[in-house]
């Protein structure tokens, strides 16, 4: 089979082995999605070799189970151990053994089929397009916020950055609180959440809303993005880390405690809230698609994902 691997400090097309793992269901992916996560592997981030890419929708040609064989999923991209607290408990996220697909330990979805347990996956309701279901990783991590902080329709919020991962944030957040604003650099992107009726403000005029949140989620993908985060914060508010990058970070730590500010890190949601947006029409994602390339494009739509401005970039299998 064809896939999209990052081996040796270099991204290719490779043909390797179709995947075959008796004790997990074998998906032929029909589409996946390029994030930010993927472009940041290509630096360095996470030291992964292997097949990339989290994102994706499929259908169960092989599994263990014969009613899932057909059905059209997509699956959460935690896999546990199965015997750890936290596996016990029903939460593999935070496994010390997990895998994660197409980050840690496991091949991943830019490729034309991949394994995964059968626990994690989940059928796609018929009325969800695959072009939407291929979102719900991170519309599902964007929701996952509401797990941890607690927001509700008066609580102020302030998103940063209005990459696919900030408008995703915006969006989620603003079902929850009547005060959402997404802050960003580029009016076009910016447009996108004022058709959701979400005030969206350029970061150049950003520093007149100093102090006045409740919750700040920081989802530039830019070291800037956390000093801007923790300006708009009102003393003992709530910052949200979404970004994940290579490099460090340099935060005045002094403020943190002298405002008393939560630090609250947030990775994976759960997929099935995500799916219930989608299924109920809460959330619309079909004007964040910015281009489509085959598989055999691969390298090329990476190139074509990096580029300023663009939005989400989606490889199908199909074509």
């Amino acid at each position: 089979m064809k896939a999209l691997r990052f081996v040796d400090n270099q991204l290719k097309l490779a043909e390797i082995a179709k995947p075959e793992n008796e004790r997990e269901a074998l998906i032929r992916v029909t589409k996946s999605g390029i994030c930010n996560t993927d472009l940041e592997i290509v630096r360095g981030y996470a030291g992964f070799s292997g097949t990339i890419g989290h994102e994706f929708v499929g259908v169960v040609e092989k599994a263990g189970d014969k009613n899932w064989i057909g059905k059209r999923v997509v699956g959460e991209i935690n896999a546990g151990c199965g015997a750890c607290e936290k596996c016990r408990a029903g939460d593999a996220r935070h496994c010390p053994n997990r895998t994660v697909l197409g980050i840690h330990g496991r091949d991943g979805a830019h490729a034309e089929f991949l394994t995964l347990p059968l626990d994690n996956l989940l059928e796609v309701p018929a009325d969800v397009p695959d072009e939407e279901a291929v979102f719900i990783e991170p519309l599902a991590a964007a929701f996952g916020i509401t797990e941890q902080v607690a927001i509700d329709e008066d609580t102020r919020v302030a998103v940063v950055g209005d990459g696919k991962l900030g408008i995703l944030c915006a969006f989620a957040l603003s079902l929850k609180s009547k005060n959402t604003v997404l802050i960003g650099k580029h009016r076009e992107k910016l447009n996108l959440a004022g058709k959701r009726n979400i005030e969206g403000i350029l970061l150049a005029d950003a520093a007149k809303l100093n102090g006045a949140f409740d919750v700040a989620v920081e989802a530039s993908g830019s070291e800037s993005g956390f000093a801007t985060a923790l300006d708009l914060l009102k003393p003992r508010g709530k910052m949200v880390l979404k970004s994940t990058f290579q490099g460090k970070t340099n935060l005045e730590m002094w403020r943190v405690v002298v405002d008393e500010i939560t630090i609250t890190g947030s990775r994976c949601g759960r997929f099935a809230p995500a799916l219930e947006l989608l299924e109920k029409r809460l959330v619309t994602l079909d004007d964040l698609i910015s281009d489509e390339f085959t598989l055999s494009e691969g390298v090329r739509a990476m190139t074509r994902a990096a580029e300023k401005g663009v939005m989400k970039v989606l490889l199908s299998m199909t074509k």
